[in-house]
């Protein structure tokens, strides 16, 4: 079904970017526990991840609200850009009354008013997110969040050169401007047959792993819209990482090797720091010595930086271009 999200000046003013390790447990269960969704693409993980699953009772409450449509309550908007899987589950127990109720019976087939109130729910479903975070997502999150965070910054230069436009037609292919208005799952039906006004409260662009390839739209907003769609690079996500040449970390030392190999694709400096698990600091002194030798370059635009190898770092690694 498509739909439309319809903007005000005030609302487009306040488009933004943010990240969602809940919404990523969430994705990630649904992948799991068997629902629609899913792609080939994630089984390397899958294959590990499945068998941590227990407790039935916990995992019979979820599979219940994530065999079909999902209920807007299990991806509370991220007010901020980078928010904590306890932060996003404590707005989850949060959750107004009218609302899950109305959510809850629109997934399960239960009328409203006889949904199960929200504090006989919430805190055994937060309770259950946060274990399945833990076993599922949490031991990936720092090379998630590296492909989620060069997401971003690609969209940033994106935004910069091309204005809002031009940064809404790349990010997927079922996302159109269309008069003023973004339909969402557009392609067989280009009319909107459900309409979201973001009623000056803005729209939120989450780049998202476990949502590959699909797009999805919140139908149901409290405040701000939000868009899910899929990361550039998370193809690539679950592939073991290259192997540098023998020797090679012996010369240029194993931190720099390790920081060659990441930028076969363009990355920001704390999405290094994701990936390699050191800080920022550090990353930006290696950096700058890999950059004097003319092995990294660096583009920046205002306070983004995203960095490559050079031809020269390609050779040494004996790897081919991107």
């Amino acid at each position: 079904m498509a739909v439309g999200i319809r903007f005000t000046a005030a609302s487009v003013a306040r488009v933004r970017f943010a990240l969602s390790p809940l919404g990523e447990t969430v994705l990630a269960l649904r992948i799991l526990l068997g629902g629609a969704g899913g792609h080939a693409v994630h089984r390397p993980w899958a294959d590990g991840a499945r068998p941590l699953l227990t407790g039935e009772r916990e995992l019979s409450l979820l599979r219940a609200l994530i065999a079909g449509p999902l209920p807007s309550f299990l991806f509370p908007v991220p007010e901020e850009r980078l928010p904590s899987a306890a932060t996003e589950l404590e707005a989850l127990r949060a959750t107004e009354e009218t609302f899950f109720r109305r959510e809850y019976g629109a997934v399960t087939g239960v009328p409203a008013e006889d949904a199960p109130a929200p504090e006989s729910v919430l805190p055994r479903l937060a309770g259950a997110l946060h274990r399945c975070h833990e076993l599922l997502v949490a031991p990936h999150w720092g090379r998630m969040r590296a492909v989620l965070e060069a997401d971003v910054a690609r969209r940033a230069l994106t935004l910069v050169d091309g204005g809002v436009q031009a940064l809404f037609a790349g990010l997927h292919e079922d996302i159109a401007w269309d008069d003023g208005q973004l339909v969402v799952n557009g392609r067989r039906t280009p009319r909107a047959a459900h309409t979201v006004d973001t009623r000056g409260h803005g729209l939120v662009l989450l780049p998202g792993v476990f949502n590959w390839p699909d797009v999805g739209v919140d139908k149901s907003p409290v405040a701000a819209a939000s868009i899910r769609y899929p990361a550039l690079g998370v193809g690539l996500l679950w592939e073991r990482p290259a192997t540098a040449p023998a020797g090679l970390a012996a010369v240029l030392g194993r931190t720099r090797t390790a920081l060659l190999t990441a930028l076969a694709e363009p990355l920001t400096t704390t999405a290094l720091a994701g990936r390699l698990g050191i800080t920022p600091s550090a990353v930006s002194q290696h950096l700058g010595a890999l950059r004097a030798a003319g092995l990294v370059s660096t583009r920046r635009t205002g306070r983004t930086a995203l960095h490559l190898r050079t031809e020269r770092a390609a050779h040494l690694l004996d790897a081919p271009l991107p």
